[in-house]
């Protein structure tokens, strides 16, 4: 019988018996009757009676519904999934190249690689304890995981290690009850780095993914992170992980990330982060750089809010000839500028314009260092063989509807440029109209 259906059962039963003892079993009073033994037929009844009354709380403290005989009561079987929190989201969405029908594979885009195509884009489900408390000894945990279309961007599989795909974040956390508290994380982290997460609509002003989420950004990795707030305007984060794209496993150098919190008031907040490590590729190279990531409410009406995210990244010590392009650069820079304006129209429509801007000069950034899955998605490689180089420019507007509390509906235009010809899609120009929905629970 099913827990929920045995309980009701036991404590329909208890109501009953509870009425028939209460009310002194007016039936059997009127009869004094007795039987062979010198019994009365009403003793004979509560003799019963007893012995089911009996049977009855052996059952109930077996099923952990009534304190034992010491008093203390007994764990129920799903004491342990009490304080488990279930949430995610599944998103889905069709988008289409206004100026080229067949273009079905969008070069550099990470997001929907798939265009003129109905799309399931994610699926994300979180299971995660209560948050740690702060001024005690305490531990928490947390573990998504993620399938679809995008997933293999988003979460923490490699061709080193296939077996951590659709793993998107899973962790265990610790405080140590020193000052305010002293967050220690280790598992596979999201990245520190980025103004949008890489879920995407269900949690972004825009549909899509801006260039620098990936080309200035990076995916999860194995890691262990020291978090710690001195006050509510300061914090602080510091990350030792196996490289910026290594994956959850890796034996070799490790990368290292920090970050700086600031929130001087209720409405602005602004992050200050670096990074540095040899990326262990064959052939290998050097990555340093950092990002500033700010935030600010302009105006409460309509909350009307500016974000903004710039990047850095300077590579080092690459030996393009062991990689099959001796015309390459073995280092140089490319960095990135973004922007973003929001405002809640009216109470369930809302929108969100973003503007970036990245120059990759020697090509390596957008072609090498990042590239994306399937050459049918890739930027021409002279990119970076020609030493040409590129600068990619993109606006996206989006309109954000939440139909209902858990159904979110992004129609949304993107246009995208790149000063190399022919880089997107045999074009310099793409224009991409579509739209995304999110259902969130």
């Amino acid at each position: 019988m099913h827990q929920n259906t045995r309980q009701k059962t036991i404590a329909a039963v208890s109501a009953v018996v509870g009425a028939l003892v209460a009310g002194g079993l007016p039936a059997y009073a009127q009869s004094g009757t007795t039987n062979a033994t010198g019994v009365t037929k009403l003793e004979q009844e509560n003799q019963e009676l007893r012995q089911r009354l009996d049977n009855l709380e052996q059952l109930m403290e077996k099923e952990g519904l009534k304190p034992k005989g010491n008093g203390v009561a007994a764990d129920p079987p799903v004491s342990a999934l009490t304080d488990i929190t279930l949430s995610g989201f599944i998103s889905s969405s069709y988008f289409y190249d206004v100026g080229n029908s067949k273009d079905s594979h969008p070069a550099g885009y990470l997001w929907n690689t798939s265009l003129n195509s109905f799309t399931i884009n994610k699926i994300k489900l979180t299971l995660a304890s209560p948050p740690v408390e702060k001024d005690k000894w305490d531990a928490a945990y947390r573990v998504s995981f993620i399938w679809g279309q995008d997933a293999p961007i988003v979460d923490t599989g490699s061709t080193k290690d296939p077996g951590f795909s659709w793993i998107r974040e899973a962790y265990l956390e610790l405080n140590v009850p020193i000052g305010t508290g002293l967050s220690i994380k280790a598992g596979e982290l999201i990245s520190l780095l980025n103004y949008e997460s890489g879920d995407g609509g269900p949690v972004n002003g825009n549909y899509s993914q801006g260039y620098q989420w990936y080309y200035t950004g990076n995916p999860p990795d194995g890691a262990i992170q020291l978090g710690y707030d001195f006050n509510d305007m300061f914090g602080i984060k510091l990350r030792l992980q196996n490289g910026l794209y290594t994956g959850p496993i890796d034996t070799g150098s490790k990368t290292f990330l920090g970050g700086f919190y600031v929130k001087p008031d209720k409405k602005t907040s602004l992050a200050f982060l670096g990074f540095a490590g040899r990326q262990d590729f064959n052939p290998s190279w050097t990555l340093a750089g950092g990002s500033f990531i700010g935030t600010r409410q302009l105006f409460e009406e309509h909350n009307v809010s500016f974000s903004t995210e710039w990047d850095y990244f300077r590579f080092s010590g690459f030996d393009p000839g062991a990689a099959g392009f001796p015309s390459g650069a073995s280092s140089g820079d490319w960095w990135s500028i973004g922007g973003w304006l929001s405002a809640d129209l009216v109470p369930k429509l809302g929108a969100t314009l973003r503007v970036e801007y990245l120059t990759d000069p020697t090509g390596f950034g957008t072609i090498y260092n990042s590239p994306p899955p399937g050459a049918d998605a890739a930027f021409p490689t002279a990119i970076y063989t020609s030493g040409a180089g590129q600068a990619l420019t993109s606006v996206a507007f989006t309109l954000d509807y939440k139909a209902t509390a858990a159904l979110k509906l992004q129609p949304e235009i993107r246009w995208n440029h790149s000063s190399y010809g022919g880089a997107l899609n045999g074009e310099r120009d793409q224009v991409i109209v579509g739209m995304g929905a999110s259902y969130m629970f």
